[in-house]
């Protein structure tokens, strides 16, 4: 039975705990996303980005993902990490980690798992430009879903 690492943080995301939150002696592969800040999004330059969530609901629907994910894939590990606060650029707001015992099965459950998060998860994330213009994503306009 693979327990995932699901973890909301306000501080800078480990990498490399995220990583051996996956390993396992039967995987083959071990995968890891970050996703950070731009600097530039378009010509508007990125002064931070500031995240905040539902922890709850928040730490449910990952959960959820993580098991789904196992199931479809056979993980040998899972780790969601979601940095809340403030992100400047260059700085990780999420980091996905899984294992299996071949590639292709990490890199399918990976992309899964990334584009599902930012779908469901109930994180929200507003950008702060270098003018001090505030701007709040949605789902819908990250993932073109309407």
């Amino acid at each position: 039975m693979v327990k995932p690492l699901i973890q909301i943080t306000k501080f800078e995301i480990d990498k490399n705990a995220a990583l051996a939150a996956v390993a396992d002696h039967n995987a083959g592969s071990n995968l890891l996303f970050l996703g950070t800040t731009r600097q530039f999004t378009d010509e508007s330059e990125t002064l931070e980005l500031r995240y905040e969530c539902y922890p709850g609901m928040a730490e449910r629907e990952m959960t959820r993902l993580s098991s789904a994910a196992i199931a479809q894939w056979n993980l040998s590990g899972v780790a969601i990490i979601h940095r809340i606060g403030i992100v400047p650029p260059g700085q990780a707001s999420l980091a996905v980690a899984v294992s299996s015992p071949h590639r292709q099965a990490s890199f399918q459950a990976g992309s899964w798992l990334i584009d599902e998060i930012k779908r469901v998860v109930p994180v929200w994330k507003q950008e702060i430009d270098r003018q001090g213009n505030t701007h709040w994503i949605h789902p819908v306009e990250k993932t073109g879903l309407s």
